[in-house]
């Protein structure tokens, strides 16, 4: 059964958790916050409306996030010097997941580009030192597009591992487009073919063990007019 911490359970973690020490001493806590992912993950949508999409990317990604580019690589190298287009990628989730430990967080959602291209987004959330989540993981995937940012999300929690669960450091520089929460209660995975299709899977532990809840597909990418195709390997 999927469940979500009693509020008394979540308030006596936050009075145990780390007081004033530098970032390499703090612990994040270990409970699972999805109304704060979806919120985070609308603000983010938000800033790119109101300041430019590429401010927004720059903004809410951690220092080593990944996107497909179209093999994965970091989004601050690719966007060094890049200009906010004209106008913005409109986007906004309509589901969450997120490990019981709270540490990583997963959404998705459906996005309109101002070319009318239309795509399914994956965005992996990693909780921060302040208790902040900020993204690790960025990709998009063949919609035939849908409804965006709906008034009613579900999100759903990991069910938690029997036995004690510490609370762990954050991580740092490791290779997101495949990886796990914390506790392992929620794990992804990226596969990107030699002609640079990818595939993303997202699973989550239930009652049952680890289940998928998400996979999606993105198409070979088009090459630009009297360019050869990419290869990825």
């Amino acid at each position: 059964m999927k469940k979500l911490l009693p509020v008394c359970l979540v308030l006596a973690l936050s009075a145990c958790a780390p007081g004033q020490g530098g970032p390499r001493d703090r612990l994040i806590r270990a409970f699972a916050e999805p109304g704060l992912v979806i919120a985070t993950e609308r603000a983010f949508a938000r800033m790119a409306r109101e300041k430019g999409t590429w401010t927004a990317f720059r903004h809410h990604a951690t220092k080593d996030a990944l996107w497909p580019t179209p093999a994965l690589a970091n989004v601050h190298q690719a966007l060094k010097g890049t200009p906010d287009p004209a106008q913005p990628i409109l986007w906004g989730p309509d589901a969450a997941w997120s490990s019981c430990d709270g540490s990583f967080a997963v959404t998705t959602g459906e996005a309109a580009y101002p070319d009318g291209r239309k795509s399914r987004f994956l965005t992996v959330w990693q909780r921060q030192d302040s208790g902040e989540y900020r993204w690790v993981l960025d990709q998009g995937f063949d919609s035939a597009g849908g409804a965006i940012d709906p008034e009613t999300i579900p999100a759903k929690v990991a069910e938690c591992p029997k036995g004690p669960r510490p609370s762990r450091r954050v991580r740092r520089g490791e290779a997101w487009g495949s990886a796990a929460a914390n506790d392992g209660t929620l794990a992804w995975e990226t596969t990107i073919a030699p002609d640079c299709s990818r595939t993303a899977v997202v699973r989550m532990a239930g009652a049952g063990g680890m289940g998928e809840v998400f996979r999606k597909t993105a198409s070979q990418p088009q090459a630009p007019a009297g360019q050869s195709p990419p290869k990825c390997g």
